[in-house]
């Protein structure tokens, strides 16, 4: 079934890459991509004429030196201008146009005032009801090393199911995080020491199985390397991105890893403000 992209783009450089993995997408889905703008509704309305002739002649040119640069066809393409908040109308065509994927640019990431609001970034990557991927790395290499955090939860099937249709070909890591708090002295008791190992690798026997299950269930047959590490899923997902960057975090927005908690130090905003890689959001339910 061909899919609807969605291009939100504020016509910034930082978006350039964005243009890039959005055709990728399109032609991927075999389908349509809405190349969407939102502008001041404030603006005088004799101004607004000339504004969205310059605004479509420059995204004209934007998508066509990304077609060129990355030498990929140009896809059925549809460029929507509207005036409004940007988070809002955003959300709007998402919803009114069944979009099955959306991309952004990260111009404008961090919130003005980050001690109490989430960026307006991290507000529509959990608004919009489809997988959201901000952009903030070059197009120039694919995403073929794709990390995503599991517990093998019913949302994290769910999670995976909506991700790999989209990197048929990619690398696949799946990071599992396990904790079992002890007092410091417990920690270095032999018995607990021994029972730990014994565990990590009771554990990671048990998911490579979950694993297969789960992939041939969803009919995939990808390269997938399993990683068990003890501790909280949330530092142990930070360690993971900061020592091995892949190309693409892909996670969902269930409460384990607290993506949905809407303030400015959720991990969802770390992430944003401090990933080496693009950040792939999918909404569970």
């Amino acid at each position: 079934m061909p899919m609807t992209i969605l291009l939100a783009t504020d016509l910034s450089a930082e978006c350039q890459d964005a243009f890039a993995r959005a055709i990728a997408a399109a032609e991927l889905g075999c389908g349509e991509l809405l190349i969407a703008h939102v502008y001041d509704p404030h603006l005088p309305e004799a101004a607004v004429v000339s504004m969205k002739a310059a605004v479509e002649a420059l995204i004209e040119t934007q998508l066509a030196q990304a077609c060129s640069v990355f030498k990929t066809p140009r896809p059925a393409t549809r460029i929507m201008l509207l005036p409004g908040d940007p988070h809002t109308e955003i959300a709007r065509l998402a919803f009114d146009h069944d979009v099955s994927l959306a991309l952004l640019g990260t111009h404008r990431r961090c919130a003005p005032f980050d001690t109490i609001e989430s960026s307006p970034l991290a507000r529509l990557m959990r608004s919009l009801p489809c997988p959201v991927i901000s952009v903030s790395h070059s197009a120039r290499r694919p995403w073929q090393d794709l990390l995503v955090p599991v517990d093998f939860s019913l949302a994290s099937r769910h999670t995976l199911k909506q991700i790999l249709p989209y990197f048929p070909s990619a690398r696949l890591t799946l990071l599992h995080a396990w904790d079992a708090p002890v007092t410091h002295e417990l920690a270095q008791t032999p018995s607990y020491q021994r029972w730990r190992d014994q565990e990590r690798t009771r554990l990671h026997r048990l998911l490579e199985e979950e694993s297969r299950r789960l992939l041939g269930e969803l009919g995939f047959d990808l390269d997938v390397e399993l990683v068990v590490e003890r501790g909280d899923p949330a530092e142990v997902l930070l360690k993971r991105i900061e020592e091995q960057p892949p190309d693409l975090l892909a996670m969902g927005n269930h409460t384990r890893l607290n993506v949905g908690q809407r303030h400015a130090h959720s991990l969802l905003e770390r992430l944003i403000k401090d990933a080496r890689c693009d950040l792939m959001i999918c909404r569970t339910w």
